[in-house]
C-alpha cells in the first residue's frame, strides 16, 4: 500500500484575510444598495409626494415646505426614544472613537439605525450626507465579522476599515477613494501592508456589487477637463486652495458653535431636531438647493450653468443648513455637504476668473470640480482621499495637477488655522490628541474618577505628629495622607518622609502639628482629569500617590490615585482593546 502525502486544505492567514475581506466587501456593497434604496423610498414617498400634495404649483404654497423636513424629524422620535445617543447628530466622531480607542465592538443595530435615521433626515430634505453613515454601516458589518471570529483589536480595526472602504467605494463607484478614506480618516493614517490589502480587496468587491446593480456611472458625472493655460491657471488654483482652506476652518468652527448652541437650548431634546428642520425648511423656501445632499445642483455647477451670485450665497447657506440639521439632532454626515460647498466655492471662483480672464482659463465647471475635492480634503484633513476621489470620478489625468495643488494647499491652510478636522474636534475637547499615538490617546481616554480609590485616610492640620504616627502604624498601603483644615478642604499632604527629622524627639512629636511639617505645594487631580495627566504628575513630583479633589475650586478630598492603579488600568484597557505588542510602541510597567 502506497501512502501518499496528504495536507489538510486549510487556508493560511493571508488567504483567510482575502476571503474575509471579500465577504466584507460584498456585504458592504449589498448594504449600500439597501441604504440608498431606503433613502430613495423615503425621499419619494415623503418629500416628493408631500411636495406635490402640499406645494403643488407653488406660489404661496411654498410656505408649507418646512413641513416636509419636520415630518422626517417627527418620524425620528421613536428611534431617538428607544436608542438614546445612538441616532441623533453627527455620529462619525463617536464611530472613530469606538474604532480607534474602544476596541471596535459595534452592534448590529448600528446598521439598521444609521440606515433609517439618515434616510429620514436626508430623504425629507435635511442638509446632510449619506457617505459618513454608509461608512459606519460598512464598518458595523466589518465589526460583526470580527466579533464572529473573535479577533483581536488590531484585526478588528482592519475589518471595520475594510467595511468602511467598501461602503465609500460602492457609494461613489470609486474603489481607490474608498481605500484612502478608510486609511486616512477611519484608521487615522495608522495602517500596515496587510491591512491595506484588506481595504483594497473589500473596496473592490463592494464596487463590483454596486456597478452590477447601478451601472458604471459615478455619483455625479464631471465634464471633460482641460488646463487652458497652465501659467495662468496654476497660480489661480493655488489662490483657490488658500480660500478653500480658510472657508473649511470657518465651517468647522461654525458647525460646532451651532451644535453647542442647540445643546444649551432648554427645550425637550426630541423637539430640537424639529426646530432645526423648520429653520432649514425656511431657508429652502428661497434656496431649495441647500436641502438634501444637493447632488442635483452640483451637476448644474459642474456643467458651468451656476450663477455666480447664487453660488456665492449658497456657500454660506449650505454651511448654515448643514450645521443646523446635524447640530439640532438630525442624522447624517458631512461628506456630501462638503462636496456641495466645494463645488459652489470652485464655481464662484471659476465664474469670477472666467469673467476677468476670458480665453485664459477653463470653464467655471472645471474649477467647481477641483473645488469638490479640495474642500473635502481641507475639511477632513485627508487630501489623498480627495485627490483619488476626483480622479476616479473624472477618469481624466489632467485634473490630477490642479487637484493636488489645491487640495494640499487647502489642507495645509486648514491645519495651520485649526489643528482639528471636522472629525476630531470632540477628541480635542476631551483632551485627546489622536495624532499623538494610540497609547497616549488611550491614557487620555481614561478618567481618574474611574480608577481612583475612594478609601482615603485624611488628617487634620491641627493634629500632632504622634496622632499621625498612629495612623501610619494602622495602615499598610498608604504612604501619603491629605491634610485638611477645619472646613474640610485640602491644604497639603504629608508622608513619613516629612516627619523623619523629629521621630526621635518625643517633645517635638507632641508639640508639633501636622500643618507645621506637611507639604503645602501639592500636585493634585480631579475625577475629570485623565491618566496621561496623572502620569505626568507622578514624573514631575516623583511620588507614588496623588490626592484627588472634587474640583479646582472645591478641594474636598474624594480619593487617592496610586501609580500602580493607573498603570494597571492602562494595561487592562490595552488588553481589552486587543492592542498587540507590535502595534503598541509602549506598554507601561
Amino acid at each position: 500500500m502506497i501512502n501518499l502525502p496528504f495536507k489538510k486544505i486549510v487556508p493560511g492567514e493571508n488567504s483567510l484575510m482575502v476571503v474575509i475581506a471579500s465577504f466584507i466587501g460584498l456585504s458592504a456593497g449589498v448594504g449600500n444598495i439597501v441604504f440608498r434604496s431606503t433613502e430613495n423610498f423615503v425621499h419619494h414617498y415623503i418629500f416628493e409626494y408631500g411636495h406635490h400634495l402640499l406645494i403643488g404649483p407653488g406660489g404661496w404654497r411654498w410656505i408649507f415646505l418646512p413641513l416636509l423636513p419636520m415630518t422626517g424629524m417627527v418620524l425620528l422620535i421613536p428611534l431617538s426614544y428607544f436608542f438614546p445617543g445612538k441616532v441623533n447628530g453627527y455620529g462619525f466622531s463617536k464611530f472613530l472613537r469606538k474604532v480607534n480607542l474602544e476596541g471596535g465592538h459595534i452592534k448590529f443595530r448600528t446598521i439598521i439605525l444609521k440606515t433609517l435615521s439618515t434616510s429620514l433626515t436626508i430623504g425629507t430634505g435635511g442638509s446632510a450626507g449619506v457617505e459618513g453613515p454608509i461608512a459606519q454601516v460598512g464598518g458595523a458589518i466589518g465589526s460583526q465579522v470580527g466579533q464572529f471570529f473573535r479577533v483581536s483589536g488590531d484585526r478588528m480595526k482592519v475589518y471595520i476599515a475594510a467595511g468602511c472602504a467598501g461602503g465609500i467605494g460602492a457609494m461613489f463607484n470609486a474603489p481607490i477613494a474608498g481605500v484612502f478614506f478608510a486609511s486616512e480618516i477611519v484608521l487615522m493614517g495608522s495602517y500596515s501592508t496587510n491591512s491595506f490589502s484588506a481595504l483594497v480587496i473589500s473596496s473592490a468587491m463592494a464596487t463590483v456589487v454596486s456597478r452590477a446593480y447601478y451601472g458604471v456611472s459615478p455619483a455625479f458625472p464631471i465634464p471633460s477637463y482641460n488646463l487652458v493655460n497652465p501659467l495662468v491657471e496654476i497660480p489661480l488654483y493655488i489662490l483657490m486652495g488658500i480660500i478653500i482652506g480658510g472657508i473649511a476652518v470657518l465651517h468647522i468652527k461654525f458647525f460646532y458653535h451651532i451644535r453647542d448652541r442647540f445643546e444649551a437650548l432648554t427645550v425637550n431634546p426630541y423637539v430640537k431636531p424639529i426646530i432645526g428642520a423648520f429653520i432649514v425648511g425656511l431657508i429652502g423656501i428661497f434656496f431649495p438647493q441647500v436641502m438634501g445632499d444637493g447632488y442635483y445642483y452640483i451637476e448644474t455647477v459642474l456643467d458651468g450653468d451656476g450663477l455666480v451670485s447664487v453660488m456665492f450665497v449658497l456657500i454660506f447657506l449650505k454651511i448654515l443648513a448643514t450645521s443646523i440639521t446635524l447640530g439640532s439632532g438630525g442624522a447624517g454626515g458631512v461628506f456630501a455637504p462638503a462636496l456641495f460647498i466645494g463645488a459652489v466655492i470652485g464655481g464662484t471662483f471659476g465664474g469670477i476668473v472666467h469673467y476677468l480672464l476670458p480665453g485664459y482659463v477653463a470653464n467655471p465647471g472645471a474649477y467647481g470640480a477641483v473645488g469638490i475635492g479640495a474642500f473635502l480634503g481641507a475639511l477632513t484633513h485627508s487630501p489623498l482621499t480627495a485627490i483619488f476621489l476626483l480622479f476616479e470620478m473624472t477618469g481624466n489625468y489632467l485634473i490630477i495637477i490642479p487637484i493636488m495643488l489645491t487640495s494640499i494647499i487647502g489642507t495645509v491652510v486648514s491645519t495651520r488655522l485649526c489643528h482639528d478636522s471636522i472629525d476630531t474636534v470632540d477628541f480635542t475637547r476631551e483632551g485627546i490628541d489622536v495624532h499623538e499615538g494610540r497609547e497616549t490617546a488611550i491614557m487620555k481616554s481614561i478618567k481618574v474618577g474611574r480608577v481612583m480609590s475612594e478609601d482615603v485616610a485624611i488628617i487634620s492640620e491641627k493634629a500632632n505628629i504622634n496622632d499621625l504616627l498612629k495612623i501610619f502604624s494602622m495602615t499598610e498601603d498608604n504612604f501619603y495622607f491629605p491634610v485638611i483644615d477645619d472646613s474640610g478642604m485640602m491644604t497639603g499632604i504629608i508622608s513619613l518622609q516629612d516627619v523623619k527629622t523629629i521621630l526621635n524627639d518625643e517633645n517635638l512629636r507632641l508639640t508639633s502639628k501636622v500643618g507645621d511639617v506637611c507639604s503645602r505645594k501639592v500636585l493634585y487631580l480631579t475625577p475629570d482629569d485623565n491618566l496621561y495627566t496623572a502620569m505626568t504628575h507622578y514624573v514631575v513630583k516623583g511620588v507614588e500617590e496623588l490626592p484627588v479633589v472634587e474640583s479646582n475650586e472645591s478641594k474636598w478630598v474624594v480619593g487617592m490615585l496610586r501609580r500602580s492603579d493607573a498603570i494597571a488600568a492602562y494595561n487592562r484597557e490595552v488588553l481589552k482593546r486587543g492592542i498587540s505588542e507590535k502595534t503598541a510602541s509602549i506598554r507601561i510597567k
